[in-house]
């Protein structure tokens, strides 16, 4: 039997609140993130993400406080990211009851920090996180796709398929592939992309980074996605976690 395609909401967290904008510009208020939790974990979500969005910008930690808080309220697999430099940020955040950590920026500078996380916890710790987009003019990779940091505000010039299977054969154990041109555009995930990176990695990939409609998220595990992950189409109502798993159903995909 096929592994169940997981849907996960992503809580993007800053100064302690949920918000959502568009590509990362105008973020608005959506919730507070423990009550937020707890409302997924029981609508069925298979997993929660919970992203601290301006923790690298601001150069400091996630705040475990409102990790260990939703740890304990909620049932399902929580992945923990932003704001990750070392192995011991990963340990501070396993302890306050994270189940995966996500990585971004700190691989880029350091790609070697996913082989010592990977060594001292496993790689089914790691979710590499990839805010991929289309190379703007002025910026040439051999896919056409490159990585960003900073909530998509710095360019990199790294080539971000290459950099999903480089990081993989490091030792990440998931890619959170995000569409930073379609993150919270509701257009639909870029399948175009999930095709591309799904062709060279082996590891789980979960789509991130457009959904607005049920279809959206069978059209992504069509295409090869293991998860799909949503934020604002959750937070502010326009589809349920229930929704998203029927679509699935419908188009024979196996859901929890």
């Amino acid at each position: 039997m096929s592994v169940a395609v997981r849907v996960i909401p992503c809580l993007d967290v800053k100064d302690g609140r949920v918000v959502k904008g568009v590509n990362f510009q105008g973020l608005r208020d959506a919730g507070d993130p423990v009550e937020l939790a707890k409302r997924y974990d029981a609508e069925g979500a298979d997993e929660i993400t919970f992203l601290d969005v301006s923790a690298s910008s601001e150069g400091r930690a996630t705040m475990l406080d409102v990790v260990a808080s939703t740890a304990e309220q909620v049932f399902v697999p929580l992945t923990v990211g932003g704001g990750v430099r070392s192995v011991d940020d990963v340990d501070a955040l396993l302890r306050a009851g994270a189940d995966k950590v996500g990585i971004n920026t700190a691989a880029i500078a350091r790609p070697e920090l996913l082989t010592e996380v990977a060594t001292r916890f496993g790689n089914q710790v790691i979710v590499l996180s990839v805010d991929a987009r289309r190379c703007p003019e002025g910026v040439t990779t051999p896919s056409g796709y490159e990585v960003t940091t900073h909530g998509g505000s710095r360019s990199t010039g790294i080539d971000a398929v290459e950099w999903a299977v480089r990081a993989a054969g490091l030792g990440a154990g998931e890619i959170l592939l995000n569409s930073m041109d379609a993150d919270g555009v509701t257009g639909g995930f870029d399948l175009e992309m999930i095709d591309d990176v799904r062709s060279r990695v082996d590891v789980p990939l979960i789509a991130s980074g457009g959904a607005g409609r049920p279809a959206d998220f069978a059209a992504a595990a069509g295409h090869g996605a293991d998860a799909v992950l949503a934020a604002s189409v959750f937070h502010y109502g326009t589809l349920t976690i229930g929704e998203a798993k029927e679509a699935l159903r419908a188009a024979g995909h196996p859901v929890r």
